[in-house]
């Protein structure tokens, strides 16, 4: 209310919904029962996170009208835009806005300004401009867009801000695409509060009744509300969904930045080609990149640079990466060979792989190497640990070492380089003489990082027991072999 008893226009946040409490209502009304963890196989690059979920705010209407530390405003490099939202900023604001804006000397595309908010209720304005869209350069696009939404909150950040209102960067006039301009904002605002989540209490999306249903459609990829809802967003991700900050990745540009003088300039022609070609298969010829042959030559007479190795082998993985977000890999997760569970006394991801639940001689091994990087891709950004339980496997179980020698050679460097230990559990003599040969013949690098596991007492002193799901044949098997330590401990119930 106003001094005069008339009803404020302007909306306190605190009195708008939160974006998990109609889903929780809705939840409690169905009497439904939420995923357990140990039903959870697959997590998401944006796991569900409670204490996140509380900050973000989805409401439709004018962002100019917030009670909130600062409101966002998009507009063109001289800050004069006449859009919808910038007019009625201005409006509501006063005239005062304007004068300080002529102090700025405009704003170029992805940076943020700040200004007072004047006589709007926020206590600040931070001017943004958003990119113009042409197919041709999605690319800078992506990168200014993101700019944009990461410079409005690293801005907030240093100006110790409680909260933010964003209205949609993106304007008609400037043609981006809605749902691609959507996806950049929610991950960049989720990846930001997940380092950053202690600077700011709320974050409030502010949007059209044209925009509302693609936000609402988009927020669980991003910002689940419960494991299931994690689970069912998984395969609606894009393929992009960008480095630890959320910032767009383009392999070719950090290639370029780190390649040594000499590498011929025509091969940026030949990538073109080759990225219009990705599209056409999954086969081996669709795959080729370029004269295979000619390639190992030049590969084994030192005539092609490190760089350009790189550069090649992460646009190879890329392509598997594509491939297996877009492939149907369920009956390889019903297997639940791989699955991820807590973490180890470092406080590093562990994986699990259960050699006998892989029939090797029943399945599609391309599927299961595909599924592999569906599941780790997200995981070896980060120092991880993998288990593997070799317990009880027979012939049908043994995994090949040419498809172990692909697998290596076709993941990312990340891979390698965050994985800290490799846990063999129950191996057999067999299976330690041939995890010799392979890690002293076929691989390197990974011989030191190889620990051979005699019983579940011996891999607890490097993962607490509640940290592991084990499956039940594992625990009967090793209280058989070595004794029953621990084991009051509950299996999970889906291994």
């Amino acid at each position: 209310m106003d001094p005069l008893g008339a009803p404020s226009q302007f909306v306190d946040i605190d009195s708008l919904p939160g974006w998990s409490d109609a889903y929780e209502a809705k939840q409690l009304d169905c009497h439904q029962s939420p995923v357990e963890k140990a039903q959870v196989d697959v997590r998401s690059p944006f796991p569900y996170r409670k204490d996140i979920n509380e900050k973000i705010i989805l409401w439709k209407g004018d962002v100019a009208l917030l009670n909130c530390t600062a409101i966002v405003n998009t507009s063109n490099e001289t800050l004069t835009d006449k859009n919808p939202v910038s007019e009625s900023i201005f409006m509501h604001a006063g005239p005062d806005l304007k004068d300080e804006l002529q102090k700025l000397k405009g704003c170029r595309t992805g940076e943020a300004k700040l200004t007072k908010g004047f006589n709007l209720a926020a206590r600040f304005i931070i001017h943004t401009v958003g990119p113009k869209y042409k197919s041709r350069y999605r690319t800078a696009a992506e990168s200014s867009l993101y700019s944009c939404y990461r410079n409005v909150l690293q801005l907030a950040k240093e100006q110790a801000m409680c909260s933010v209102g964003f209205c949609v960067i993106n304007t008609l006039k400037r043609c981006y695409p809605l749902e691609d301009a959507t996806h950049i904002a929610l991950r960049t605002v989720r990846r930001f509060l997940e380092v950053h989540g202690e600077t700011l209490e709320k974050v409030v999306f502010a949007v059209s009744e044209l925009e509302e249903a693609t936000y609402q459609k988009l927020l669980p990829l991003y910002f689940p509300r419960s494991l299931e809802e994690e689970v069912q967003s998984l395969p609606y991700l894009p393929a992009d969904i960008g480095n630890a900050e959320g910032e767009p990745v383009v392999p070719e540009r950090q290639i370029r930045i780190t390649e040594k003088p000499g590498v011929p300039d025509d091969a940026s022609d030949e990538e073109g080609l080759e990225a219009d070609l990705s599209f056409i298969g999954s086969h081996a010829f669709a795959r080729m990149e370029g004269d295979v042959d000619k390639q190992r030559r030049l590969i084994l007479q030192g005539q092609l640079s490190e760089a350009a190795l790189q550069k090649q082998h992460q646009r190879n993985y890329n392509r598997w990466l594509c491939q297996a977000r877009a492939e149907d890999l369920s009956d390889i997760a019903s297997l639940k060979a791989l699955y991820q569970t807590g973490v180890d006394n470092c406080g590093r991801t562990v994986m699990v792989v259960v050699g006998r639940n892989i029939p090797v001689t029943l399945i599609d091994m391309e599927k299961a190497l595909l599924y592999f990087i569906h599941v780790m891709d997200h995981i070896a950004v980060k120092e991880y640990v993998l288990v593997y339980f070799h317990t009880l496997t027979n012939d049908y179980n043994q995994l090949d070492s040419n498809f172990l020698k692909k697998l290596y050679d076709v993941v990312d460097a990340k891979y390698k380089r965050n994985l800290k230990a490799l846990y063999f559990v129950h191996p057999t003599f067999r299976s330690k003489v041939s995890a010799w040969f392979f890690t002293t013949f076929t691989v390197s690098g990974l011989k030191d990082k190889l620990h051979y596991v005699e019983s579940l007492q011996q891999l607890f002193t490097a993962i607490p027991p509640e940290q592991i799901d084990l499956p039940p044949f594992v625990l009967e098997y090793d209280a058989r072999e070595n004794g029953p330590y621990y084991s009051s401990y509950p299996p999970s119930p889906d291994l």
